[in-house]
């Protein structure tokens, strides 16, 4: 069984059709990589299955039908995203915001907190420990204390990528993590995606428009144009298939 399976999902505003029809399966473990020109649909298809959207078809994870879920419920039952914007809370330091990313996790009520109850400590401990298990695998460790106002750009992505991650999520949607970053941080990026996928196993469907990290990591490649698949297979194939080079890509040169 697939991990997640998108069946004949179409969105609509209006008369405009953001998706059409649109059908895919992601495997457990998997690097997925969905790619396209702009305005291809791209970001839609994860609205729709983080729950923000609600289209016609079917989303499953592990079988169970999310379609008509609540975002919340979508994040409880492990399926978490990165925005390509950040969406952080500035106010806030970086510890701070990877704990809001724990909010699915938490099994405390406010009267206990009120109160700070034993099993809210030892609650908070063990939240604590996995936001600095977090802190460590994405190299966080000097900004865990600064506030996300005052950071570089590169480093609040990175802020973002890692609250999604404070979740402990099956499946990680990332949405355009390279967007806006300079050599060396997209460098960094990818040796954590390849560390998050080797170490932990986590399933991820990854929004890209930087080619070659995408012939270099993703595992298979789903490419929308207009709304519609346009192809699927693994990088070498789809990168090298005329409709894609037509509709996205151009010259390909490595």
């Amino acid at each position: 069984m697939a991990e997640l399976e998108l069946e004949r999902l179409s969105l609509r505003f209006g008369g405009l059709n953001v998706l059409d029809n649109v059908s895919l399966a992601v495997r457990k473990g998997e690097l997925f990589a969905l790619i396209g020109p702009n305005g291809a649909g791209k970001t839609s298809v994860l609205n729709c299955i983080s729950g923000i959207y609600r289209g016609e078809g079917e989303i499953r994870f592990r079988g169970i039908p999310i379609a008509r879920r609540a975002p919340r419920d979508v994040a409880r039952l492990g399926v978490a995203r990165t925005f390509q914007h950040g969406e952080l809370f500035p106010q806030m330091s970086v510890l701070q915001n990877l704990l809001t990313g724990r909010h699915a996790r938490m099994r405390t009520n406010p009267l206990s907190e009120m109160l700070f109850l034993a099993a809210v400590r030892r609650e908070e401990v063990r939240h604590r420990e996995a936001i600095e298990r977090i802190i460590e695998l994405v190299e966080l460790e000097r900004y865990r204390h600064a506030g996300v106002a005052g950071l570089p750009f590169g480093i609040q992505k990175l802020v973002g990528f890692a609250r999604a991650l404070a979740l402990e999520p099956a499946i990680l949607m990332l949405d355009e993590p390279s967007a806006g970053l300079n050599r060396d941080e997209r460098e960094d990026l990818a040796r954590f995606i390849l560390r998050i996928k080797q170490q932990l196993g986590v399933t991820m469907i990854w929004i890209e428009h930087d080619l070659e990290m995408v012939a270099d990591l993703a595992d298979r490649i789903h490419v929308l144009d207009y709304g519609r698949t346009l192809a699927e297979g693994a990088p070498a194939e789809v990168l090298r298939d005329a409709r894609v080079i037509a509709a996205y890509i151009g010259t390909i040169t490595r």
